[in-house]
């Protein structure tokens, strides 16, 4: 019998990350809608996290995207104030090595030098931003990549982007982690440098034990099977943490659970399979769950609460697998018996028991009613207005 106690227990010690550049006005390839109240500054950002935190109470830390974020007098500690008056702190950092003139053919995988020079520079620059706000993680991503046979050398690529993220893990200082992103495909579609989480993998298997890999669920082939992923980079100690999002086809960045919950589930019963075992419990506590979407037609802080829902929806249901049975199945050979084990828990109605679970930790019971109930969109559309179409993510 499930130990609801126990399942309450963690459900409120989930701990879910949000983006900044989540909260102000994004869009497609072609046309951004810009939303009455969207945020386009760091401190209006902060609000909007400080607003989920309080709706949900299991979102503590906002990811920070430079410089994109960078106030304009450089005073970093007068950001990390401003968030914990609102009951928020600074999470992961990440550079923004993909947007100027000179990484139009690659940041730390370049054939210039100065320009692999320049991108570990930023990234440098981020590690200090990390020390002054008390930021654990550093986030990186890539757009290099090429998009035709013969523009340049793979391995050659390998060796710079190797030498470049080797410099910044030198620099990286104690307690601190590279979390190493990879992706598919884009901007260069015929080859992108860090394509895959083998790739990443190796990259971080030769830096050292503070390199982990960061899966992004949006950064996979159709079919891919991420569940399986995630529990081979847990059992190799090197999953460093999540971008949730969700896809239907490619890096779509919808709302995490809403094309496939069931991934989403699977994935949470890895990791609760994977804190369930005591060679591997310390370093699954580490993970970073952190939310990477950007809300082009939705509502953007309610749309970050739904997030946040169905992340604790999906962790709840994983909480209640009986794994007993589960494993007792697997040995005896049941294929359908271990089946029924997970699905049970799957279509398990955890909206009741998560109510209780806010309710007690002083959330409101429905954060979504309670959020439009409380009329901040309306006062906050009225106090900044709609900034244009590139507001809070820039281009």
């Amino acid at each position: 019998m499930t130990d609801i106690a126990a399942v309450k227990a963690a459900l409120k010690q989930q701990r879910i990350e949000t983006p900044s550049w989540g909260y102000g006005n994004s869009g497609t390839r072609f046309k951004t809608f810009a939303a009455p109240g969207a945020a386009r500054t760091v401190w209006e950002k902060l609000e909007d996290a400080g607003e989920v935190h309080r709706l949900t109470g299991i979102a503590p830390s906002v990811a920070l995207h430079i410089p994109w974020d960078k106030p304009s007098d450089g005073d970093w500690g007068k950001v990390s104030h401003f968030a914990a008056a609102r009951g928020i702190e600074i999470g992961a950092i990440n550079p923004n090595v993909f947007q100027n003139d000179a990484y139009k053919l690659g940041s730390i995988a370049h054939p210039d030098k100065a320009v692999r020079d320049s991108a570990v520079t930023h990234i440098l620059e981020c590690i200090d931003v990390m020390n002054k706000t008390g930021s654990r993680d550093l986030s990186l991503w890539f757009a290099d990549g090429t998009n035709y046979a013969g523009q340049d050398d793979f391995r050659s690529r390998k060796h710079r982007v190797r030498s470049s993220l080797e410099a910044v893990y030198a620099a990286l200082p104690d307690g601190k982690r590279m979390l190493l992103e990879y992706k598919l495909f884009e901007p260069g579609f015929y080859f992108t440098d860090l394509s895959d989480w083998g790739v990443a993998l190796g990259h971080c298997q030769a830096l050292g034990d503070k390199a982990q890999v960061l899966v992004d669920l949006g950064h996979h082939a159709q079919a891919v099977n991420i569940e399986a992923i995630v529990a081979h980079l847990l059992d190799e100690q090197r999953l460093g943490g999540f971008h949730f999002n969700a896809r239907r086809y490619a890096d779509d960045d919808l709302i995490v659970g809403t094309t496939n919950p069931l991934e989403l589930f699977c994935i949470f019963v890895e990791l609760v399979s994977a804190g369930n075992d005591p060679a591997l419990s310390s370093h699954t506590a580490q993970v970073a769950y952190m939310i990477d979407q950007c809300h082009n037609i939705e509502p953007k802080v309610e749309a970050m609460v739904q997030s946040v829902i169905n992340c604790q929806e999906a962790y709840a249901k994983a909480l209640l697998v009986d794994f007993e049975r589960l494993r007792a199945a697997q040995q005896k050979g049941d294929v359908l018996g271990a089946h029924r084990a997970v699905m049970d828990a799957f279509k398990t109605d955890v909206r009741p028991l998560l109510e209780e679970v806010r309710v007690d930790m002083g959330a409101p019971a429905d954060p979504i009613a309670a959020h439009r109930e409380s009329g901040y969109l309306e006062r906050v559309a009225q106090t900044r207005g709609t900034a244009d179409a590139s507001g809070g993510f820039p281009t």
